[in-house]
This record gives C-alpha cells, sequence and structure tokens, in this order.
C-alpha cells in the first residue's frame, strides 16, 4: 500500500490533471491520496472535493508552507512507503509500480528518486548535491558548468548520468518516496519535515540527515514522471528568490559544511542576502 501525499497552493488545474493521472495509473499494490490545500483562493480544495471524493483532503486553513503541510500529510499516513508529490506533475503508465520495485530492491534507501521530463519528453536535471561552500560559489559563478565533476560542481552535479540508477544526494522533492521506518532513524515520522525550511531546501534537510544514518536517496531512471515545474513559487518569484537565500542561510547554520564554518558563516549569510537583493530587485520578506 502506498500513501501519496500531495501539497497544493492554487494550483488547481495542475492539481486536477495531476490527480486524474493518478487515479488513470494507480499503484497496483493500492494507494491513498492525500492532498493539502494551503489555503489557495483558486478553487483547488472545491475542486477535489467534487471530482476526487476518495482523496483525504487536508484544510488548515492558512498557507502552511510546503515542510509543515507535508507534515499534515504525513501525521495521517500508516504506511511504510510514503510519497511527497508536487501537484505540477503526471504520473505515467507504470510510474508508482517501479517506483514500489526500486524501493523492495534498495531497503537501505531512505527515499527513492524517480526521473523528472518535460513536456517535451527531455530528461530534466534534477539531482543536486549537498550544498557546499565553493559548489554554491562555482554555480553562482558559472564555474561549474565549465568544469563539470569537480569540487566547484558538487552542487549542480553537472556530471551526473541521468540514465544510470545510483545512490544520489538530493533530488528535488517533486517525487520522494520514502521509508517510513528510516525516517523514524532522524525523528517523528509522522512530522519528518523541520518548518524551519518552509519552502526550500526542506527535503536536501531531511535528505542529507537519512544519509548520515546509513540510509541515503536511491535515483531509478526506469521511474518516469512527467513535471512541469515551479506552478506555486513563480507566482510569488521575488518573495522565493529570499527564501531561497534565507533558507541557503539556515541550512548551513544547522548542517555547516566544516568545523571552521561558524566563523564564516556571518560574512556567507551577508553574502546571500545582498545575492538575493539583487536578484530580486529589492528586499522582500518572503514566506
Amino acid at each position: 500500500m502506498l500513501s501519496i501525499v500531495i501539497v497544493n497552493w492554487n494550483t488547481r488545474d495542475q492539481l486536477e490533471f495531476s490527480l486524474k493521472s493518478l487515479h488513470k495509473y494507480p499503484a497496483k499494490l493500492g494507494q491513498s491520496i492525500i492532498a493539502v490545500d494551503n489555503a489557495s483562493s483558486d478553487g483547488s480544495a472545491a475542486m477535489v472535493r467534487q471530482q476526487f471524493p476518495t482523496v483525504t483532503l487536508i484544510e488548515p486553513g492558512i498557507n502552511t508552507g510546503y515542510a509543515a503541510g507535508n507534515n499534515l500529510g504525513f501525521a495521517v499516513c500508516t504506511t511504510e512507503a510514503i510519497l511527497t508529490l508536487n501537484p505540477d506533475t503526471e504520473v505515467l503508465d507504470g510510474t508508482l509500480d517501479r517506483a514500489f520495485i526500486a524501493f523492495d530492491a534498495q531497503p537501505t534507501a531512505g527515499a527513492v528518486a524517480a526521473r523528472l521530463v518535460g513536456h517535451d519528453g527531455q530528461t530534466q536535471a534534477s539531482v543536486r548535491g549537498f550544498p557546499t561552500y565553493r559548489g554554491v560559489l562555482g554555480d553562482a559563478l558559472g564555474i561549474a558548468a565549465r568544469r563539470p565533476g569537480s569540487a566547484w560542481d558538487a552542487y549542480r552535479r553537472h556530471d551526473l548520468n541521468y540514465t544510470v540508477a545510483q545512490w544520489v544526494p538530493q533530488p528535488m522533492g517533486t517525487f520522494l518516496l520514502f521509508r517510513r521506518s528510516a525516517l523514524a532513524k532522524v525523528g517523528n515520522p509522522a512530522a519528518p519535515f523541520d518548518p524551519q525550511f518552509p519552502i526550500f531546501f526542506n527535503e536536501v534537510d531531511l535528505l542529507w540527515r537519512l544519509a548520515q544514518v546509513g540510509h541515503p536517496c536511491w535515483y531509478d531512471p526506469s521511474v518516469v514522471v512527467r513535471h512541469l515545474g515551479g506552478a506555486s513559487t513563480r507566482q510569488v518569484r521575488p518573495r522565493m528568490i529570499w527564501e531561497s537565500h534565507r533558507s541557503l542561510a539556515r541550512y548551513w547554520a544547522k548542517h555547516p559544511p566544516s568545523p571552521q564554518s561558524r566563523w564564516f558563516h556571518p560574512g556567507i549569510k551577508a553574502l546571500l542576502y545582498v545575492g538575493a537583493f539583487i536578484r530580486a530587485r529589492g528586499y522582500h520578506a518572503g514566506f
């Protein structure tokens, strides 16, 4: 049995399309779908109630963010396999069954990730390394693309072969099949996401914690998901730029890249905020 948790905010049409695909191509071992609607104003919740009565709909009444929204969904899950799925996705014939096969074949995996493809069928670059100072700087300065596989490319991972099944650091949270027993080793499996990362870096934090206790993430290219990408965050892009920079600063405060990081963190944080100001063309409160 598979539990599927979808956190939605103002992506009614994408959510409807995603739910239709889940009903068209359900997991053979059975599935339950939990939709958490973060106070959408586009009729998302009403659509779920009217068109998908078998879906468990959770309405917190406020925009809790992605991390807390997922925690609300995980709180009602009882299965060993729990999938976080973005609403701007479409599962294809066999997607969930192949994910189950990989899940069973890799019993030490804390999570299983899929190959994401766009509407053009092209594979999306969806896997990154855990962020290091040099890796993030290499990405920002364009060095990573010129030196794939080097320490400057440790974050963006231009060298990763998406056609090969392998252990990976941190794929996008678009499609992640988590193992409840592994989550129990790093915290409360009914609330595994840290809400201090409301939108960004919550899955990075969780995958890092899982990897530290011997449950890294397994990537399987045979598990294919069609992905639109960023449907919610594009609606408030300047705020999300600030939120992503703030969350990276919080991540490095929680998981310092080196023992000496505490000496550099204030300066790194300041640089991140300057970068956010430039990219967003001004200050924004974030989430």
